[in-house]
């Protein structure tokens, strides 16, 4: 039972008996630095229902609660707020309770309720994973990881846009240029060769347009009859039609790319329950609008293309099936959905996880799947996030200047490796040690640094300043968790029995506040879809426990009983930090 739960019902009883008033609700705080208090009721809440002077009824409650529970030493109140003072017991007695808890915080899903499918990823395989993509996984990886551990079952997915007139691109320029390149001949991972590939395709297409301008054709005339890009349409209608050379050699490169798709997803830490292909989803939806036209939820225009008209929502109209009779994103996209639901029977809800310059396109698929009487579609949720940037500029994928997902890896795990070597913290360490070390330090200062910022703000990526061992960064949280596991291997005694009767040292009762909230801090980012509360949450906990380290001797400490606590909770918190750089997929080292 958390304090919350404890003084809730007792502070409204103090109100009831004092006041012969019954208030349903009780706010609280954390109690401001400059006051005495652990914990703050807000008296202004009461106030519709409680007559008075705020000072003299937080007073009162302060009185009945020092006089009737255990709990609360003392307290102070200033102006309308009651500052209560925790004792020590209840803070050993939580502590001792929790202690051996196994990933203390999580819930363990129930399986009688509905779950949640959470979507992440999602690439185009004309070209490999880059930086943009990155952010996406973290966020969606780690949202599923702490919807989880709210207590929810979670099934991940991504779709794969596997077809259209891009990836045809790649396939044409791989006719014309590969001379029959594979990435074994290469040694090439294969997205990267594909997206070569959708490079060389548009510098050809460029040079076709200037060559047209040149004879006297219009920009919009020479984009429009390039022989590359009607050999590409052509080639898609192909696709479309089944022709065999075509399918097998859609099959051949996207297969290329799959794999290298694998290799990055399994160093980036992520993984998938399920795969859709945009190849087996795009007719899908089609029968859902004919049954919505039967029913009235969409029109038909003059011109045969089926519409629903969503300005009465604030919306516009918006265009669901095409005159000659084929489908959009927003088709594909309604049919996905409901197919999934179909696939997962448990599946109550959905988290899209896509850039915020998709925002208007879940708004009006979420209403439509509204008004197709879908339960579930009540709990949908579009985790939009914003851009990622770096100091050179915007990425443009055509142009081939982004920024590579596994060229961004090698190169935090380097910066790394520099920083580490600079520091001449790896005596004793094997080359292959080190190796384990760097690439841990280096994902988990690109994570950490993704993770902090909420999603919905848009971020400058520092690679330098995301390796930094000081300050809210990854490495600092690694740093301060190989302490602590320094300090246990150096706990030679045994440590082991539940502590009680000591006078808690303040940096003790803090850290201990800190770990008490850490199961609420897990529900309050699953409701949010918010790695970030999670991430500055670990911070705060590890600036705490730095703070404890430098102010009270550990296993300098004489009283035997006062050392076995500071080697308890040092303990405890390195599980917290373990078990919270989980939630945001990011693995910590034993020794640094």
């Amino acid at each position: 039972m958390t304090l919350n739960q404890i003084l809730t019902p007792q502070i409204v009883k103090a109100i009831q008996e004092v006041y012969q008033v019954v208030v349903d609700k009780v706010e609280y705080q954390g109690t401001r630095k400059e006051f005495e208090g652990d914990i703050t009721v807000v008296i202004f809440s009461f106030l519709k229902q409680v007559k008075g002077n705020p000072v003299e009824i937080g007073n009162k409650i302060g009185e009945y609660l020092v006089e009737n529970t255990s709990v609360i030493e003392r307290f102070n109140v200033v102006k309308g707020f009651l500052n209560l003072v925790v004792s020590d017991s209840y803070y050993l007695n939580f502590f001792n309770a929790i202690r051996n808890e196994e990933h203390f915080g999580f819930v363990t899903p129930n399986e009688s309720e509905k779950a949640v499918m959470v979507e992440y990823s999602s690439p185009n395989t004309n070209k490999p994973l880059h930086l943009g993509h990155v952010r996406n996984n973290l966020l969606g990886y780690s949202v599923a990881e702490i919807i989880k551990a709210s207590g929810k079952k979670v099934h991940k997915t991504q779709i794969i846009n596997d077809r259209g007139i891009h990836i045809c691109k790649s396939m044409l320029a791989w006719q014309k240029f590969g001379n029959g390149e594979t990435p074994e001949t290469t040694g090439l991972k294969g997205d990267k060769l594909v997206g070569n590939y959708y490079v060389a395709f548009d510098k050809a297409y460029k040079e076709e347009i200037k060559t047209l301008m040149e004879q006297g054709r219009t920009e919009d005339e020479a984009k429009q009859e390039a022989p590359i890009i009607l050999e590409a349409k052509q080639m898609l209608l192909d696709w479309e039609a089944g022709k065999p050379e075509v399918i097998q050699l859609w099959k051949t490169m996207n297969q290329w790319v799959y794999d290298g798709f694998k290799t990055t997803y399994s160093n980036l830490g992520v993984n998938f329950d399920k795969n859709y292909y945009e190849s087996d989803t795009y007719l899908l939806g089609k029968d859902v609008v004919e049954d919505g036209l039967q029913r009235g939820v969409f029109f038909k225009k003059e011109d045969g293309s089926v519409w629903i008209d969503l300005t009465e929502d604030g919306l516009d109209e918006k265009l669901v099936l095409r005159g000659d009779g084929t489908a959009v994103y927003i088709t594909q996209d309604i049919g996905t959905a409901i197919q999934r639901v179909a696939d997962f029977k448990d599946v109550g809800g959905m988290v899209y996880t896509v850039g915020n310059e998709q925002d208007y396109h879940f708004k009006v698929l979420f209403l439509i799947l509204k008004k197709l009487g879908y339960d579930w579609a009540e709990s949908l949720y579009h985790l939009s996030y914003g851009m990622v940037d770096l100091p050179s500029g915007k990425m443009k994928s055509r142009e081939g200047t982004v920024v590579d997902a596994d060229d961004l890896m090698d190169e935090m795990t380097q910066t790394a490796r520099e920083i580490s070597e600079e520091l001449g913290k790896l005596d004793g360490y094997s080359e292959e040690e080190k190796s384990d070390l760097y690439r841990k330090i280096g994902l988990g200062a690109l994570k950490y640094y993704i993770l902090k910022v909420d999603p919905k703000k848009r971020i400058m990526f520092n690679p330098e300043e995301s390796v930094d061992f000081a300050g809210n960064t990854g490495p600092f949280i690694q740093y301060t968790y190989a302490r602590i596991q320094s300090i246990l291997r150096k706990a030679n005694f045994d440590f082991s029995e539940n502590i009680k009767d000591i006078d808690l040292d303040p940096k003790e009762k803090e850290l201990l506040k800190l770990i008490e909230a850490f199961p609420e801090v897990i529900q309050s980012a699953a409701r949010t879809h918010s790695p970030a509360l999670i991430a500055n949450y670990t911070y705060d906990l590890v600036r705490e426990y730095n703070s404890f380290y430098q102010a009270v001797p550990i296993l300098g400490e004489e009283q035997v009983v006062l050392k076995a606590f500071r080697v308890q909770l040092s303990q405890k918190v390195g599980q917290v930090i373990e078990d919270a750089f989980s939630l945001l997929g990011i693995e910590v080292p034993n020794r640094m």
